[in-house]
């Protein structure tokens, strides 16, 4: 297994994972339209380059020992009114690989980068019903709060805000 960064030009290997792993991991979260108007708003390759571009995302890619790309994730560094932390953005891992260790290692991997940057704080989001929680509990996550984001068309992201210092 090789975690790397990516470069604007490999971002299409981040959109076929998310097309690949989302309707799997949403099934039963969301419904198909949220589903598909989600995937078409973050994953379209502009959506993702204005994100590596605009927003300072760091996308990396989990590649297993025949080179195929096996997960992704992006994180960068931001703030809110008084805190500065790097934002755990994304972390999908193909389902039928889930369960092996491969979002530990990125998480650890993007844990070194951080402190790197002298940071001590990594924030995320997960939706309230998603089976991950148990995983970010075990890494040492705690939820700090609850956080509705309406994200358009009608549509609703219904997460937990987690953070662990490190």
């Amino acid at each position: 297994m090789k975690i790397q960064p990516i470069h604007k030009e490999q971002l299409g290997i981040v959109a076929d994972l998310a097309y690949a792993i989302w309707p799997v991991a949403y099934a039963d979260m969301i419904s198909h339209e949220q589903l598909n108007y989600m995937l078409e708003k973050i994953y379209a390759l502009d959506a993702l380059s204005h994100q590596m571009k605009a927003m300072d995302h760091q996308f990396i890619v989990v590649f297993d020992e025949n080179q195929k790309p096996i997960a992704f994730a992006s994180y960068g560094l931001t703030s809110d009114e008084s805190t500065e932390f790097i934002k755990l953005h994304k972390l999908y891992i193909l389902p039928d690989l889930q369960g092996k260790g491969i979002g530990k290692s990125v998480v650890s991997y993007i844990v070194s980068e951080m402190m790197k940057q002298g940071q001590n704080l990594l924030r995320l989001n997960v939706n309230r019903n998603n089976i991950a929680l148990n995983f970010y509990h075990k890494l040492g996550f705690e939820i700090i709060k609850e956080e509705d984001i309406d994200i358009g068309n009608g549509f609703f992201m219904n997460d937990f805000v987690m953070e662990k210092r490190i």
